[in-house]
């Protein structure tokens, strides 16, 4: 190890003892489980750490800050102890729930679940001579070889897109590191050992994260926190400083006491850029019909993979955002839905539900809210031109929206009017 390897892990280790017990937010954060090493970082397992040899470009300290800041808006907050045991784990292979990931509760959520909706259209829809309509047995029929390979289509999807179709850079950890701390920056004895591959072709970006899939796929991997890199890099710093606004300085914000994503982030994951907004297209004009001194960038193009929203506060508060069909009608029939500030997977097995229009009087939904308490994929019948919410109400002081469970509100988002028939599962509230 070079002088400068030790000079910083000594410098490094004096600091984690110092600090042990701080967050940057100024409060006591939970103690993890022990490490031997490091205790509050805990250093990623060393089967998973990448040998200098393989090639990449090593990250350079402007780099280190500028990550910092277009996540977190400083230098001086790393991502939490929940975020850095997060990572990509499949439910066990060849089971009800072979498809689907096991998704934390905090902020690292949502970046799960947006991957689990791509997951889900590379297992249905991605196979060469693939047909419209699936089966739910299929799901079930995947084992540990095809998990992996669908995530791997899954990340490879965004960061190609990020990387606006011509490129994209995935980060992977080495062992070396020669960045010496100073005093406006909060090194993590992660960020600051990143090592950058970028390929210009997608096969070869597809191939290369199924090559190293354990580095996002294993315990200690931080696999959220390299994925998320790796979305920013793709991407750059610079051309999401241009994607954001005033409304959203950065991607990450502090909800509760832990970070979550910006609605940016989802846009960024879903198709390649980080706008702000859910609305298609770009707003020149104001509610009061003024002209808006910046105009506001929605969504320019649709989707592989839509998104639904619904939240009771908002609309209860009437801020409920009206999300584009940009978003809400992508090429194939998976949705992130956001209700009620928690994020799920809505899918349909039929890919003809978009493109035909007789398909969407009746027809079938599945849900996965990517809890463990979800013993089976639950089966929802859509009926849209029966015209049940035309009867009369038992309780005519109560309000519908009140009424239904908040899953069928989010999907009436997309089909007005529709009655929704949960075949005996018990609704989702």
């Amino acid at each position: 190890m070079t002088d400068c390897g030790r000079s910083y892990i000594e410098l490094l280790q004096q600091e984690v003892n110092k600090n042990y017990r701080l967050l940057d937010v100024g409060k006591e954060e939970e103690s993890p489980p022990p490490c031997k090493a490091l205790p509050l970082l805990c250093s990623i397992p060393q089967r998973l750490v990448i040998s200098p040899g393989l090639g990449g470009t090593p990250v350079t300290p402007q780099l280190t800050e500028s990550l910092r800041k277009i996540l977190f808006g400083g230098t001086f907050h790393v991502f939490s102890y929940e975020w850095r045991k997060s990572f990509f784990k499949f439910r066990e292979p060849n089971s009800d729930f072979s498809y689907a990931l096991e998704a934390d509760q905090g902020g690292a959520r949502a970046i799960q679940m947006v991957v689990q909706a791509r997951i889900i259209k590379h297992l249905l829809f991605g196979q060469q001579g693939a047909s419209n309509r699936q089966t739910l047995h299929s799901l079930r029929e995947v084992g540990q070889t095809d998990q992996e390979r669908a995530l791997a289509a899954a990340l490879s999807d965004s960061l190609w897109l990020a990387g606006q179709e011509a490129t994209a850079t995935v980060t992977l950890v080495t062992e070396n590191y020669c960045i010496t701390p100073h005093l406006d920056y909060k090194f993590d004895n992660f960020t600051e050992k990143l090592q950058l591959f970028t390929f210009t072709r997608e096969e070869d970006v597809r191939k290369f994260l199924l090559d190293h899939i354990q580095s996002f796929t294993e315990e200690g991997s931080h696999g959220i926190i390299l994925f998320l890199y790796s979305l920013i890099c793709s991407r750059t710093v610079d051309r999401l400083r241009g994607d954001l606004d005033s409304s959203t300085a950065h991607l990450l914000h502090l909800s509760l006491g832990n970070f979550v994503c910006h609605q940016a982030l989802l846009n960024l994951l879903l198709n390649g850029r980080a706008s702000p907004y859910v609305f298609n297209g770009t707003l020149f004009f104001g509610e009061d019909g003024r002209p808006l001194e910046h105009p506001q960038q929605g969504v320019l193009s649709r989707s592989d993979v839509g998104y639904l929203y619904w939240s009771r506060e908002k609309m209860d508060r009437g801020r409920l955002p009206q999300v584009g069909s940009m978003l809400k009608t992508p090429r194939f029939p998976v949705w992130v839905c956001c209700i009620n500030g928690s994020h799920s997977v809505l899918f349909s097995l039929n890919r003809s539900l978009l493109s035909d229009w007789r398909m969407e009087h009746q027809f079938q939904l599945f849900y996965y809210n990517g809890q463990n308490s979800q013993r089976t994929t639950a089966r929802l019948s859509v009926d849209t031109h029966s015209h049940h919410w035309e009867a009369p109400c038992k309780d005519p002081d109560r309000d519908p929206e009140k009424r239904l469970p908040s899953l069928e509100m989010t999907i009436r988002t997309k089909w007005d009017g529709a009655v929704v028939n949960w075949n005996g599962t018990p609704p989702f509230y």
